[in-house]
């Protein structure tokens, strides 16, 4: 089984404008992301993939693959889907552009899904977080997940899931971590559907995945690390590194 892992890298981000290519103890967010994924060992390749001639000279110049989109791109998933298509690979790993504490042990367990999956009924699998702090659980830039008995995402969302309405029924809440395994076809699959209400009402791209019925599984891992998403995130990033 072929594995490699494409880092998708936006330099416009909404929130944060530039971010990939701000300082985080003396390399870019997105150099640092890149040398953190090499590093897991996991992969035959890693690749960026960007619209940014800033993001493509950073990675090569510092000795990584970086592939420059075609064309303009609703969502990461897409921006991947359209390098992926002529590689050679059985599965593809997202790996968020933001995520400088990638760690090799969450994404083995991402990777162990497609191997327990003889049936290979699983399109895509991903990661979560418990958080108990009800500012995040409260914040519409942190993603939550709720999942099945056997760990199948069933809903994606930026407001708190599942609504607390009795505050004594001891629920657990699950932040969605940007990191997504794919089967090559799956993502391929993903370039062709249409962007359906709920995806362009909650902006949650594998939103889209449920929509049309593919299976999401989800894998638990007790690795918060930081996302970074706004100047704050960075703030504590840079703390979080020393």
């Amino acid at each position: 089984m072929k594995i490699i892992s494409m880092i998708p890298a936006r330099y416009s981000a909404s929130r944060f404008p530039g971010k990939l290519m701000q300082n985080l103890a003396g390399k870019s967010v997105i150099l640092r992301t890149y040398e953190a994924t090499v590093a897991t060992n996991l992969f035959s390749e890693v690749y960026v993939v960007t619209d940014s001639h800033i993001i493509y000279n950073e990675i090569v110049d510092n000795g990584g693959k970086a592939i420059m989109s075609q064309k303009e791109h609703e969502s990461g998933s897409d921006r991947i889907a359209e390098a992926v298509a002529s590689v050679d690979c059985d599965i593809v790993v997202n790996v968020q552009g933001d995520e400088p504490f990638t760690e090799a042990e969450s994404l083995r367990k991402v990777l162990e899904v497609f191997k327990e999956d003889q049936q290979k009924e699983i399109d895509l699998a991903s990661l979560m977080v418990e958080i108990t702090d009800w500012n995040e659980i409260n914040n519409p830039n942190t993603v939550k997940v709720i999942v099945d008995q056997n760990n199948f995402a069933l809903y994606f969302s930026r407001s708190p899931i599942p609504f607390p309405r009795d505050k004594e029924a001891g629920a657990r809440y699950f932040k969605h971590k940007g990191i997504y395994a794919f089967r090559k076809q799956a993502l391929l699959d993903f370039t062709v559907l249409p962007m359906q209400f709920i995806e362009a009402t909650e902006k949650i791209e594998c939103i889209r995945y449920l929509e049309y019925g593919k299976k999401i599984k989800m894998v638990e891992t007790q690795v918060q690390g930081v996302e970074i998403d706004t100047p704050e995130d960075l703030e504590r990033a840079k703390k979080l590194w020393k």
